[in-house]
């Protein structure tokens, strides 16, 4: 259990349970975060293991009684995340509460409609304003069978430029209708639920790709669709070669685990570090062009740079990014969510609740909830993506009066 966390009337509260039977479990995470929170819940995120099921509906109609809010929205996962643990494989529900007081919260149950004008997403709310507030910050929970995700960012990024979305999609379940979205007081097998907040708190994000740059980054001087024919005027894998002789034997052993290229967001800067780039997969090369093949789409003119992932790159990653998100001294979060990748936690590090375990090294026990997701979402540079082997963090704080 965390202790709430207040400032400005903010007030958060999370509760952990780990008993295999539901209502019990339930009965356990809405005493204790019901309590702590000490006032009504304006929002309610639940995270809950497949091993609650077959009946989510009337896990978060119980829920949504007991903490007396309507705005609930959740996710199933395979493992599930509470302040400073991380349940890998275990019946586990996870709940948090936010008092937010001055803040609107806009829930939505969001999916791809085709429509005579073409396709659009439905869902929105009939309040919702078409520019959305300044520092507006999106939730989002989303079936990665049934809801185009990455359409869904494209979209944020073009009409909402700015906004951050921050969550994941949901997990634990092998193949369409599986996985389980909790929205209010039901259940959707479909789609995405997303709570939109505006008003006073400000919510700061952390996405560590669990990366490191190696080498020197190369301008994209030829490439169609999601293959890079030549960098800086050679084919890459000759690049590659080049950079391979120079590296030492450990960061060789990486590179033949796994390769991954960084694309940069933006190509307006003489540098390039960590939060520069989006990372993606090596999956393919072709030994007679020497061209490979990522996981995205690529175009001349890009910048990108060869990466290396490892447990002990992971771990340097995020508490690096943590500790900077600290950029002045009286910052101190209220509370977190953490959506973490499902092949992180002990698939990739030798210690257990290692995500969790930073947060909580980095900021104590302060309200904390999240799950292992199939692919993580959240901004690089300013622009909205969904991630993999990634831990996204989306960190409360008081924010300024804005117009809602």
């Amino acid at each position: 259990m965390s202790e709430p966390r207040t400032a400005t009337g903010l007030r958060f509260s999370a509760a952990l349970s780990a008993k295999p039977d539901t209502a019990e479990a339930i009965d356990d995470v809405c005493r204790r975060a019901v309590s702590e929170l000490g006032q009504h819940a304006d929002l309610a995120l639940v995270f809950v293991s497949p091993h609650h099921g077959p009946d989510f509906g009337a896990l978060a109609a119980s829920i949504s009684q007991q903490t007396r809010t309507a705005a609930l929205i959740g996710a199933t996962g395979e493992s599930i995340v509470g302040t400073g643990n991380e349940l890998e494989g275990r019946p586990a529900i996870a709940l948090w509460l936010a008092h937010l007081p001055g803040v609107t919260v806009r829930p939505m149950h969001l999916e791809l409609r085709e429509t005579p004008e073409g396709v659009t997403f439905t869902g929105w709310p009939d309040d919702l304003p078409a520019e959305w507030p300044a520092g507006s910050a999106l939730l989002t929970l989303g079936d990665p069978f049934s809801f185009p995700v990455h359409e869904f960012l494209q979209r944020i990024n073009d009409d909402h430029p700015g906004v951050p979305v921050v969550g994941g999609m949901a997990s634990g379940g092998q193949g369409p209708g599986e996985n389980r979205l909790l929205f209010g007081a039901g259940e959707v097998e479909r789609g995405a639920v997303a709570a939109l907040l505006s008003g006073p708190v400000r919510i700061r994000t952390v996405v560590s790709q669990g990366c490191r740059p190696i080498g020197r980054h190369f301008v994209v001087t030829r490439a169609r669709q999601n293959v890079i024919q030549e960098l800086g005027g050679k084919p890459p894998l000759e690049q590659l070669q080049e950079l391979f002789a120079t590296l030492s034997p450990g960061e060789q052993e990486l590179v033949r685990r796994g390769l991954h290229v960084g694309r940069a967001i933006t190509e307006y800067r003489d540098n390039f570090g960590r939060g520069d780039f989006l990372v993606r997969n090596v999956i393919g090369a072709d030994p007679g062009s020497g061209s490979i093949a990522i996981g995205d789409l690529v175009r001349p003119g890009q910048t990108v740079q060869f990466h290396v992932r490892d447990a002990e790159t992971a771990h340097e990653d995020l508490e690096l990014l943590l500790a900077r998100s600290s950029s002045s001294p009286d910052f101190a979060p209220l509370a977190a969510l953490l959506f973490t990748c499902n092949g992180r936690g002990t698939r990739l590090f030798s210690q257990p609740h290692h995500d969790a375990g930073l947060l909580k090294a980095q900021w104590g026990d302060i309200p904390v909830a999240g799950f292992f997701a199939q692919g993580e979402l959240g901004p690089i540079s300013g622009k909205n993506f969904i991630h993999g082997f990634t831990a996204s963090v989306a960190l409360f704080e008081p924010g300024d009066e804005r117009p809602v």
